[in-house]
């Protein structure tokens, strides 16, 4: 690519680097497409919708899971060339992680923003992220060529949010190409080209990484300083680990080989690392002969909000989902996990999500890439408990939680919530958040007809369906964006579930006092519809510590042991009834009860009751 660009200080003042950031469904992606189409990157039999998302489940479910990391060369109307490293990032609550560590390796964003929908909550999410990163920021109205759309209502929204001029603001339409090229044209005039010097000591920082069962681990880097070159030696810094750098290349639709990556440029190195750990996101690469003397700063450990099980159905599938979980960490910093055991379901692992689709995804992904077939148990959040003698300890896992005599208190996770809603569900949206505890902050009108809700609400309320629940109250047409900001007491108890007298641990759950009379009665009836009947009787309860607030029973199976018996003594009748009961009562003491995997979602569903 150099070879465009003699002089190389030249060639690094045509590089633009830059991301796509927007609320979910404002059309991100098909305005990625259209970009790939007008600079060439694509050819029209390689043109499909949504051609970065590369993954099943991102074409299936329409949203963008992974950030997709694309180079482009551009022609500008002037006859000049240049090089557009393009990031396509998801618009996800959930996935807001992606979207950071993307802004990391740019100089500009675009902020899409739907002409029918407004300024959502994730938009103003994601563009305070952009702004933190010092980014050149260009405000694009899509969909202009939809209906219902209000190019200058919204575009009113744009300004009173960012501060910029009318005539700043580009419209386009990421359907039908309309306004493309001058957006190409603007990125290179308002975004920045990188700063560095191609002859310090190299300073690559990891943004991403994927795994191939062939080769290894595929790091890719945004050159900070110096240069890189096929079969140098390399050094991760942070893990201390060193490599050579076999293949580098440029991140095209298939990866390009070449000989050198230089300062500003963004890319890929396979080196045969086979260790997945060796290659984490935020790591600083630099050269074995000529080391940098300090990393990039990197960024902020990601804190898992959602906590849950994930068990083999077969227990000698342990190991392999292990590896399974590596694999899916090393293309996911956020996912978290560590071994754990559990009377009911052997041997696993604890896994730490982002929130319930990070979660939902990960299951997916583990049933579908690496063919696992596994159990998770009821996801919780993780709480500080303070015991009476003084100390702190972490809970994440319901039955790690003491005994109620020697925990002080419980502190549980808050969020700061921001809901954007229609102003005529301004009551709905209120009555949802006072019944999950929700704590009323403050309203402000974006314009007369939206209206900005800010409620503190507790995790624990909001990981399960609050989501669901937020857009059919709305009709679909608010939007939420919630950020942690802290812990605080609660009296939270420990919900255990009995059958037949024993707790099944991965059924336990950590609820409010308050409602934990409502839930234990909701969840007994909901086991017993999903618990098989068996050959004995199967009795279901609901407990606090030793209290038991609620029961219900699976009938049992019953052979009839009277079909022979025609006519005759009464007593005989009666003596093979009392032998049917015994047998059910020792059956009873020795059988185990056969729990499907739907028992274990029940609790997700309680709501819907």
């Amino acid at each position: 690519m150099a070879g465009l660009f003699p002089d190389h200080s030249n060639f690094m003042k045509r590089i633009r680097n830059f991301c796509i950031i927007a609320h979910i469904d404002h059309g991100k992606s098909t305005l990625a497409d259209r970009l790939l189409e007008r600079t060439g990157a694509i050819t029209e039999r390689e043109m499909q919708d949504q051609v970065l998302d590369d993954m099943d489940l991102e074409r299936e479910r329409g949203i963008t899971i992974k950030s997709h990391a694309v180079k482009m060369d551009y022609v500008t109307r002037a006859g000049e060339k240049y090089v557009f490293n393009l990031i396509d990032t998801p618009g996800h609550v959930d996935f807001a992680y992606e979207v950071s560590r993307a802004l990391k390796a740019c100089e500009g964003a675009i902020l899409v923003v739907d002409a029918s929908q407004g300024v959502e909550a994730q938009t103003i999410s994601n563009l305070y992220q952009a702004i933190e990163q010092g980014l050149e920021i260009i405000p694009v109205l899509n969909k202009i060529d939809l209906p219902g759309a209000e190019p200058e209502a919204v575009a009113q929204q744009i300004i009173d949010l960012i501060g910029c001029k009318r005539e700043d603001i580009l419209a386009v339409s990421g359907k039908t190409g309309l306004g493309v090229d001058d957006l190409l044209e603007e990125v290179v005039k308002r975004v920045p080209p990188p700063g560095g010097d191609d002859d310090a000591p190299l300073q690559a920082l990891i943004f991403d990484s994927v795994f191939n069962s062939y080769r290894g681990s595929v790091v890719y880097v945004r050159i900070d300083n110096g240069t890189l070159r096929r079969g140098e030696k390399i050094r991760f810094m942070n893990a201390g680990r060193e490599y050579v750098a076999d293949e580098i290349g440029y991140l095209r639709l298939k990866n390009e080989p070449c000989d050198k990556l230089t300062a500003g440029e963004v890319g890929y190195i396979i080196g045969s690392v086979k260790t997945l750990q060796d290659t984490k996101v935020g790591d600083t690469v630099t050269s074995v002969a000529r080391p940098a003397a300090h990393v990039i700063p990197g960024y902020k450990e990601v804190k898992p909000m959602v906590f849950s099980g994930i068990f083999p159905t077969n227990s000698e599938e342990f190991e392999s989902l292990r590896a399974a979980l590596e694999k899916l960490q090393l293309n996911d910093a956020s996912l978290q996990f560590s071994p754990e055991t559990s009377v009911a379901l052997g041997f696993g692992f604890r896994a730490g999500f982002l929130g319930m689709l990070h979660m939902e995804i990960i299951q997916e992904r583990l049933d579908r890439e690496f063919n696992m077939d596994i159990i998770t148990t009821v996801p919780n959040v993780g709480y500080q408990v303070k015991l009476t003698d003084g100390s702190m300890i972490e809970v994440d896992n319901p039955s790690e939680l003491p005994n109620p005599g020697k925990i002080d208190t419980i502190y549980e996770p808050y969020i700061k919530a921001q809901i954007i809603t229609p102003a005529e569900y301004i009551g709905a949206v209120m009555t949802l958040c006072q019944e999950r505890r929700g704590q009323f902050k403050n309203t402000s009108y974006l314009d007369t007809k939206r209206v900005d809700i800010t409620y503190e609400l507790p995790l624990a309320e909001v990981v399960f369906d609050f989501y669901d629940k937020l857009k059919s109250n709305t009709r679909g047409y608010a939007s939420l964006d919630y950020e942690f900001i802290g812990n605080r007491p609660g009296e939270m108890v420990k919900l255990d579930i009995l059958l037949n007298g024993d707790p099944v641990d991965a059924l336990s759950t950590i609820v409010h006092r308050d409602k934990a009379y409502d839930w234990g009665r909701k969840l007994c009836s909901k086991l017993k519809e999903l618990i098989p009947r068996q050959m004995f009787e199967v009795v279901i309860q609901a407990a606090i510590g030793a209290k038991i607030i609620s029961r219900d029973s699976v009938r049992a199976l019953r052979k009839d042991v009277l079909a022979k018996c025609y006519g005759g003594d009464i007593s005989r009748k009666r003596k093979l009834l009392e032998k049917q009961k015994e047998g059910k009562k020792r059956m009873k003491q020795v059988g185990a009860v056969e729990i499907p995997q739907e028992a274990f979602l029940a609790v997700l569903s309680m709501d819907q009751g």
